[in-house]
């Protein structure tokens, strides 16, 4: 089934977006996020501070969504390319590993910004949430109509595997956290690789994907 285009109000909404979340970017890493203001992201994208609570939360939210916006659609989307005859657990890793790492200069920005600010970090684990309901769409597209309530706990599993394997990336340095030294500017060190720590989390959810699959054979 082929989705229609979005109409004009939708892609006026999506423009608003993404001129919000590029300011919010722009300007933390010209003046750090400690100097932004949601006033100074507002301004930049020429709308009202009232318009950007509309669409973000918190300065951080923005400016970790302009490098995390869509990835939960895209994830989605690589689990349905698969080809029918692919192991649907293998499929939902290989997506999560390839849309977390394959990132370019941007993502780079903000993972340093991240990495020095406790808030931020927080707002990037957060995004994670956001992977199940277009995942569990697509699982309950490969398990059947009696597979819905199923693919809504896996997509649940996979959004908090993601979150602990990140978490576990996003390693304070040193513990600095444990000993109260994080603070606004705690420095944290991304520990080991992050494709091998998404598989060793993803991993204990495939005997669960392998017993859906098989119960929604025919």
């Amino acid at each position: 089934m082929t989705t229609p285009p979005p109409g004009l109000r939708e892609r006026k909404k999506q423009a608003t977006r993404v001129a919000l979340r590029e300011a919010a970017l722009r300007l933390a890493v010209e003046r750090g996020p400690d100097q932004l203001r949601v006033e100074d992201i507002a301004e930049a994208a020429g709308v009202s501070p009232r318009t950007y609570n509309n669409y973000f939360a918190s300065r951080e939210q923005a400016i970790v969504s302009a490098v995390t916006a869509d990835r939960e659609v895209r994830i989605a989307a690589a689990v349905a390319a698969r080809p029918a005859g692919v192991r649907l657990a293998d499929a939902v890793a290989d997506a999560v590993v390839e849309q977390y790492t394959n990132t370019g200069e941007r993502a780079r920005e903000v993972l340093l910004l991240i990495t020095t600010r406790t808030a931020l970090r927080d707002a990037f684990l957060d995004t994670t949430a956001g992977i199940e309901p277009p995942l569990a769409a697509v699982i309950a597209e490969r398990l059947g109509d009696a597979g819905a309530h199923t693919a809504r706990v896996l997509a649940a599993s996979v959004a908090s595997a993601v979150r602990i394997a990140l978490e576990g990336w996003l390693r304070p340095a040193g513990n600095a956290e444990a000993a109260g030294g994080s603070g606004a500017g705690g420095l944290v060190v991304p520990s080991g690789s992050l494709p091998d720590q998404l598989r060793a989390a993803l991993a204990p959810l495939a005997p669960a994907f392998d017993a859906a699959e098989r119960r929604a054979q025919p």
